[in-house]
């Protein structure tokens, strides 16, 4: 068997001690679909006496991570330590710039920084390789960028945070609020004591920028995402839901259009009886639609050890075999310019729950501003009576563009017999 892969791992928390614990219980199998040993030589994490379930004595230690790039018996050097900035940074173009092939995991470097990385590893000839950065142990960077690679993508979507997929599921599940499950979740380690990068869409909104330069050939865009959250994601909207026959999860959707890409995170209602709709807990879920495949559906855990320790393995053995695709699926000369569609001309279905007055003449004013809007109805919804006091409205519409609806939005919020922000939920027929 040929010489072995010397890796050098920077970041050993949950991820890093992942590989290392995959690439000893399974150093037999990895050998063998690499053609020769992959093994971690030299390691860097801030604390050196944390126990890590893993034996790290006998690695070369270096408590500053770019100095990794500079170890003369590394081949490979696997970024693990997260941020867009910083340590992280530094490592990847250092390396790069030493020749050196990178694994990272690092959706938000690669979102952020991602064009001018990837001209830095074309100019070196150096592979740059991120499976483990979307999606976990689902090979989503590899369906989209290889196995699909002969088709014009139309459209990729997906549930790619796990922290808030898990929130909606036991929101909808056991009908509590937003602010209850998300603490919960905190104590059983599914979200950050700050959550704010997952619940506000940022995580999912860096895996949507990366997923959108592959399906479409164009250099990664993070600017041009549109993000929300799910901080005002209510009980009663899931339930309000059900009852129409959707289900509401956070969604990354980016389709190409006639008048460019658009790329947007948000919270969706989807049919109930869509696949994604099922997708529930921690899970991951990437759908792509090419023009001759159809509509490719992969789902998975999209976090942890284990999984996201597959991914980066996976790639050490693309590696390890001399398998080298260009970072974004094609050589920066061929990516395409294409524009970027603004939020404001989305064109699709809305929901909208209204907490307003119950007395006359209500729904006729906020039904005459939707018309004067160009807005048409698909159904209207309301739940029990008690008149003087507040009650539900729940309409849905037909397909209109954002601005108009957003135009509405702001009168209908205007009036007094509306007691409370409008809620607005976009409806995806996935």
């Amino acid at each position: 068997m040929s010489r072995p892969l010397s890796v050098a791992v920077a970041g050993l928390g949950t991820v890093g001690a992942g590989v290392l614990k995959l690439l000893s219980e399974n150093a037999e199998i990895v050998a063998a679909r690499a053609g020769r040993p992959v093994v971690v030589k030299a390691v860097s994490a801030r604390d050196r006496t944390r126990d890590r379930g893993v034996p790290v004595s006998t690695l070369r230690w270096y408590d500053d991570p770019v100095a990794l790039a500079a170890d003369p018996s590394t081949d490979v050097v696997v970024e693990l330590i997260g941020g867009s900035e910083g340590p992280a940074r530094a490592l990847v173009e250092a390396a790069l710039a030493a020749g050196k092939p990178v694994v990272t995991a690092n959706k938000a470097l690669l979102a952020v920084h991602g064009a001018a990385i990837a001209e830095k590893a074309e100019a070196k000839s150096v592979p740059l390789a991120f499976e483990a950065a979307v999606a976990g142990g689902i090979p989503a960077i590899k369906a989209l960028r290889e196995g699909l690679a002969a088709n014009r993508i139309r459209r990729v979507a997906g549930i790619l945070n796990g922290t808030c997929n898990y929130i909606l599921t036991v929101m909808r599940e056991h009908k509590r609020e937003f602010a209850e499950v998300l603490a919960e979740a905190q104590k059983l380690g599914y979200a950050e004591a700050d959550p704010s990068f997952d619940i506000d869409g940022v995580d999912a909104a860096h895996k949507l920028a990366i997923l959108a330069a592959l399906a479409f050939g164009r250099p990664v865009d993070f600017a041009a995402v549109h993000v929300e959250g799910i901080r005002e994601v209510s009980a009663l909207d899931i339930a309000l839901a059900e009852e129409l026959g959707y289900r509401i999860k956070l969604l990354g959707l980016a389709a190409r259009t006639a008048a460019g890409i658009s790329a947007r995170v948000h919270p969706c209602m989807v049919p109930a009886s869509a696949p994604i709709a099922r997708v529930d807990g921690v899970f991951n879920a990437v759908v792509a639609e090419g023009d001759h495949v159809g509509r490719v559906m992969l789902e998975g855990r999209g976090a942890g050890a284990g999984p996201t320790a597959s991914a980066v393995v996976a790639d050490l053995i693309d590696l390890a075999r001399g398998r080298v695709t260009p970072v974004w699926g094609a050589a920066a000369g061929a990516l395409a310019a294409a524009p970027s569609v603004p939020m404001d001309r989305h064109v699709g279905a809305y929901y909208l729950r209204l907490m307003v007055l119950d007395r006359p003449g209500v729904i006729a004013d906020v039904t005459g501003i939707l018309r004067d809007q160009a807005i048409s109805l698909e159904a209207m919804l309301q739940r029990g009576r008690a008149p003087g006091e507040a009650v539900p409205v729940v309409l849905t519409t037909h397909d209109c563009e954002e601005a108009q609806m957003r135009r509405a939005l702001a009168r209908i919020a205007a009036l007094d017999a509306v007691l409370e922000t409008p809620a607005l939920i976009r409806i995806e027929p996935l």
